[in-house]
């Protein structure tokens, strides 16, 4: 499946647009909490555990896109967009949403 952040894909003509698909993930509080337990992993000013937190959020939501854009029976997803959002209450929960358009070449 290939997925781009572009309207086209160069020398692969798109045969049928199949609809927008789209994969949302919320992390909740929980896991920022213990997250700030492994605050020591911090090292030249990164935070690893944050970082793969936010790594494997944004992987689950991708698999989700791609999952639902297979089930239309795409080849290939454009226009991706990815964003990050803060929600809940005294915003305690981080989305990763990804969303594109299903297609055929």
């Amino acid at each position: 499946m290939i997925i781009s952040t572009t309207p086209t894909l160069e020398g692969r003509p798109i045969r049928d647009y199949l609809g927008i698909v789209t994969g949302e993930v919320i992390v909740g509080a929980n896991i920022f909490k213990d997250l700030f337990a492994g605050i020591r992993d911090i090292v030249g000013g990164r935070a690893g555990a944050y970082e793969g937190a936010l790594r494997d959020a944004r992987n689950t939501a991708f698999d989700e896109l791609r999952a639902e854009a297979q089930r239309l029976g795409a080849d290939a997803v454009v226009g991706v967009d990815i964003d990050y959002e803060v929600v809940g209450q005294a915003g305690s929960m981080l989305m990763v949403s990804v969303s594109g358009t299903a297609v055929r070449l």
